[in-house]
């Protein structure tokens, strides 16, 4: 008498290349989700270094508001703009760390004369897949009288 033939135990290759199809989809999966938090985490640290700078040009203005056009840019910023000697380096200051700090960034700041004199500060940088990111901030110097 023969024993009977026992099924044979384990996985087959066909098993075998199927979980390694399913793992590497998964991997790759998760490669995909960590260049996402990648791109967002740049993003997010080029929006915060914008508010940060948008912010110490606002404070420089409220410091020096006299005369009230002297940080007018009338647009980008470029070398020596600025009313007076003091505006003219807060600038240059302000756009070397712009240029610095944001990839491909650029500045411009606008003057709007008023009771309240209106300054608004523009920042732009590219996000890295082409597309331009601008950030824009109001600050008004001076009081209205009531």
């Amino acid at each position: 008498m023969h024993p009977a033939p026992q099924a044979a135990a384990g996985f087959s290759l066909v098993e075998m290349l199927v979980a390694s199809v399913v793992v590497c989809v998964g991997l790759l999966g998760v490669v995909a989700l960590q260049l996402e938090c990648l791109q967002a985490m740049r993003s997010a640290t080029a929006r915060t270094q914008a508010v940060a700078l948008s912010a110490d040009l606002a404070d420089r203005l409220r410091a020096h508001a006299a005369p009230a056009a002297a940080y007018d840019c009338g647009g980008e910023c470029e070398e020596g703009d600025g009313g007076d000697a003091l505006a003219a380096a807060d600038l240059a200051q302000w756009r070397d760390a712009v240029r610095a700090q944001l990839p491909d960034g650029t500045a411009s700041v606008t003057y709007a004369a008023g009771a309240t004199a209106r300054y608004r500060i523009a920042l732009g940088w590219s996000d890295g897949d082409g597309a331009r990111t601008v950030h824009e901030l109001d600050v008004l110097v001076g009081t209205s009288s009531p």
